[in-house]
């Protein structure tokens, strides 16, 4: 947990600046104020990798990093942080000059000025993000921060093990070598093989590229996962917030 800081240890923030820390977590649906409080109290608060037992603390709820019995709590912020469940077919773009069904179709009412953060292929069905935090889109999709995408793929054919492994030694592509982070069938049948893929690579038809490249070309391509962030139960064309925990998560992937 950190040391412990006590009141004389966090000037800084005490002061007139700021706002009372169990506000901001209130603010943020953790808890009431009472019972911010008690967390506070019970030690299981940190401020900027303090843990913090005063009441006084006042933080900046924009850039201070908080965290509740270790997990990250989001800054309450205008910022934008959405999942979509991308239907196949869909274009990956906020505009299409030949009418395609397109991204915007499914955040039109929205007040925001949003953009998709990577893109997946028209065939491409799964999780795509959205946002209108571009330094947040920008970490997240250098390749620095390599945060992992896990997909599942139908491919031709029945894969043999040997041949599943080299997706994890490496192969080399027309545009340098790529390497799958997991993989592991999921089942099989006479002429398909369902498998699912992890890898933090982010290179146009990466996926699909390298099945071809062992013979397997993917008839049937889903994106399951984006580090944290999971479909469950989000149906085809569907849209929800990030919770508060998955966008946690990725600010801490990406250092925000």
């Amino acid at each position: 947990m950190g040391w412990v800081l006590g009141w004389l240890g966090f000037v800084g923030l005490m002061g007139e600046d700021g706002v009372r820390l169990q506000k901001v977590l209130a603010q943020a649906g953790v808890a009431s104020r009472r019972n911010a409080e008690l967390l506070i109290e019970q030690g299981r608060v940190e401020v900027d990798g303090a843990v913090v037992t005063e009441f006084g603390v006042r933080v900046d709820p924009e850039v201070s990093v908080i965290r509740v019995d270790g997990e990250r709590i989001p800054p309450v912020s205008a910022h934008v942080y959405l999942v979509l469940n991308k239907p196949r077919g869909v274009v990956t773009t906020m505009a299409d000059p030949q009418g395609r069904p397109c991204i915007a179709d499914y955040v039109q009412d929205r007040p925001e000025r949003l953009f998709h953060i990577g893109r997946l292929d028209t065939d491409t069905e799964g999780l795509l993000l959205l946002t209108n935090h571009g330094e947040f889109a920008h970490r997240l999709t250098h390749p620095s921060y390599e945060v992992s995408k896990t997909y599942v793929a139908e491919v031709e054919g029945n894969v043999k093990p040997a041949v599943l492994r080299t997706l994890l030694d490496g192969i080399e592509l027309d545009d340098g070598p790529a390497q799958a982070d997991t993989v592991k069938v999921v089942s099989s049948v006479r002429g398909r093989t369902l498998i699912q893929i992890s890898l933090h690579e982010g290179r146009n038809r990466i996926v699909r590229r390298m099945f071809d490249a062992i013979g397997h070309p993917v008839k049937r391509l889903t994106r399951t996962a984006i580090g944290p962030v999971r479909r469950g139960n989000l149906h085809t064309g569907e849209l929800r917030p990030l919770d508060p925990k998955e966008l946690g998560q990725l600010l801490d992937l990406v250092d925000l």
